[in-house]
């Protein structure tokens, strides 16, 4: 188990001075906080920069209290200000050696070999998991998801990736390394998220068109138009949470490309693979918003990504497509790429604008609403990279022709990703209200080796499980939703009889566990007692009905309270061997 981020030694949690929610006298809806108030002192916006931890990390291998109070005291702030997020986040808070070794141990890695590989990889590295090292040579650090579900088991060893059964010989050099580009293909005649790199167009010229052409209300009535819905799991319409920023001044719009849901790499296919198509649809959603700075979030576990998203960005700076500053900036915003630092919750919106002001990534109360007090208290926009990349197809087509596809309510199409255990895994573009069945059968070619399906998680670990033989529903929210189920990023992980239910019953809990931010009691403590009942196997007891209510009703955010969806969905799906948590 990886360090489990943001807890104290006695299982408490530190004290996040970027999360302190209350209204400042006199001013309705604003938020008072006391990390934006002491960087307002010294310099204003960026006062603790996350990438001057980041460095500091980088060259030593010593833990943060040796020198995170040092880069807060050089930014003019206490030294609880560089110890909070040091502390918070994996990849701040683990050890570093000279080679370090990024193994994944998320739901797909760990239905491709049952989670035994991250023992043979620590027999071959000769180190545990969250430790380097008696030389500082080497260090192993466990993360959830790399995004290479397709071929798992995965790892990163550096920024280098590797993948397949025999992981641990590769990362022993006793085996070739190899990490396979991930398969895509579109299912629906006309792609539109992988227009690029199925069809090969160009999102740049529609960009291009539409600022010289178009007005912000032209492609926000297109976008309202084609009935567009977040693709990062919330599902809210797109046009209206623009509307409820356009025309503010000093709006920001963020590229949420913190793609955590293990089982998903839609994220990384496009900012990979396209990052053009990203950049093009923030430079619209900027348009629209009237925003002049674009920010775009990726993942560290995604170093490709980020590496081709800034040569895009320069290469588009050149070009005049993008502007070289905020001060120069006008129609063509200003964007720049900004690394996370390993937090599954860090996605959700306001712990993502937690983590870019240089506080712990936790959730904080709403409202106030990011679209009025965000980044730095300025009105901000969230919009996830998938959501983006669709932009450029509805302004080309126009809002009815997207609108047109899919189903009524829940219209266009998604980027599906099936896993490892898959006859054919990979990255589908399916129109949305597919069946499920479709999916798994016809695209994905059921399960390796005519293997039995005995479950399928969807949207994440809290998504939610269907059985194998409940797989005729439609992919939609509404669907999904009617069998306990959700659809999160659409990434689907496939289980074969060789799983064992109660091991993977812990596994969901331990991912809760590891992953929740600490910011409430419900989340926190709820999470920490329901793997300790998972890990006892005498069943949940006569509380659990309880625990879970308070989770579902009283959690900060979506993740506390779909936890205990997920584990109703999985108990369901594996019947009478996971009786009891079905409550």
């Amino acid at each position: 188990m990886k360090p489990v981020a943001g807890r104290d030694a006695d299982g408490g949690v530190s004290g996040d001075p970027g999360s302190m929610a209350g209204r400042t006298p006199g001013e309705p809806g604003r938020r008072s906080d006391a990390l934006r108030e002491l960087t307002a002192r010294h310099g204003g916006h960026g006062g603790l920069s996350p990438a001057a931890l980041e460095r500091a990390r980088a060259g030593t291998a010593e833990g943060p209290e040796a020198w995170a109070p040092q880069v807060a005291e050089a930014a003019g702030l206490p030294a609880a200000a560089g110890l909070g997020p040091a502390t918070f986040f994996a990849d701040l808070v683990t050890p570093r050696g000279e080679r370090h070794v990024r193994v994944c141990t998320a739901t797909a890695c760990f239905a491709a070999r049952g989670g035994e590989h991250l023992a043979e990889v620590e027999r071959a590295l000769g180190v545990v998991a969250g430790t380097v090292d008696e030389a500082g040579s080497t260090s192993l650090q466990t993360v959830h998801c790399l995004g290479y579900c397709y071929a798992g088991p995965a790892a990163l060893d550096g920024t280098l990736p590797r993948t397949g059964p025999d992981l641990a010989d590769q990362l022993g050099g006793r085996a070739e390394p190899r990490a396979p580009d991930i398969p895509a293909a579109d299912t629906t005649g006309t792609p539109v998220l992988l227009a690029g790199i199925v069809g090969g167009h160009s999102a740049w010229d529609v960009w291009r068109e539409a600022v010289a052409g178009l007005r912000p209300e032209d492609v926000r009535e297109e976008t309202g138009v084609s009935g567009l819905r977040g693709r990062g799991g919330a599902g809210f319409p797109v046009a209206a949470k623009w509307a409820a920023a356009a025309g503010k001044p000093d709006t920001v719009v963020v590229a949420n490309g913190d793609e955590g849901d293990p089982g998903s790499y839609a994220d990384r296919l496009l900012m990979e693979e396209d990052p053009e198509r990203v950049l093009a649809g923030l430079a619209l959603a900027c348009f629209a918003c009237g925003a002049r700075h674009g920010t775009v979030l990726v993942r560290s576990e995604y170093p490709r990504a980020m590496a081709r998203l800034r040569r895009a960005v320069e290469r588009a700076t050149r070009t005049g497509d993008l502007a070289p500053s905020v001060e120069a900036a006008g129609p063509r915003p200003f964007v720049e790429i900004v690394e996370g630092a390993g937090s599954y919750v860090a996605g959700e919106e306001t712990a993502l604008i937690a983590r870019l002001e240089g506080a712990r990534g936790c959730a904080r109360p709403r409202p106030p609403y990011p679209t009025d007090h965000g980044l730095w208290d300025e009105p901000t926009v969230v919009n996830n990279v998938e959501t983006l990349a669709a932009l450029p197809w509805i302004v080309a087509h126009g809002g009815r022709a997207y609108a047109s596809r899919g189903v009524p309510d829940e219209t266009g199409t998604e980027l599906v990703c099936l896993s490892e255990r898959f006859a054919r895994p990979g990255a589908y573009e399916v129109e949305l209200g597919t069946s499920v069945d479709e999916i798994v059968t016809r695209f994905g070619g059921g399960l390796k080796n005519g293997s039995e399906l005995v479950a399928l998680q969807i949207g994440g670990p809290l998504g939610g499980f269907l059985a194998g033989t409940a797989l005729h529903v439609p992919l939609t929210t509404a669907a999904l939703a009617e069998q306990g189920a959700a659809l999160g990023h659409a990434g689907m992980v496939a289980f074969d009889a060789t799983t064992d239910p109660h091991e993977l019953l812990e596994h969901v809990w331990e991912f809760a566990a590891d992953e929740s931010c600490g910011a409430c009691s419900p989340c926190r403590v709820g999470t920490r007692r329901g793997l300790e009942l998972a890990q006892g196997r005498g069943g949940p007891g006569e509380t659990y009905e309880r625990l879970t209510r308070l989770m579902s009703e009283a959690s900060l955010c979506a993740f506390g309270r779909r936890v205990p969806a997920a584990v109703r969905s999985l108990a369901r799906a594996y019947g009478p061997a996971l009786e009891g948590w079905d409550r």
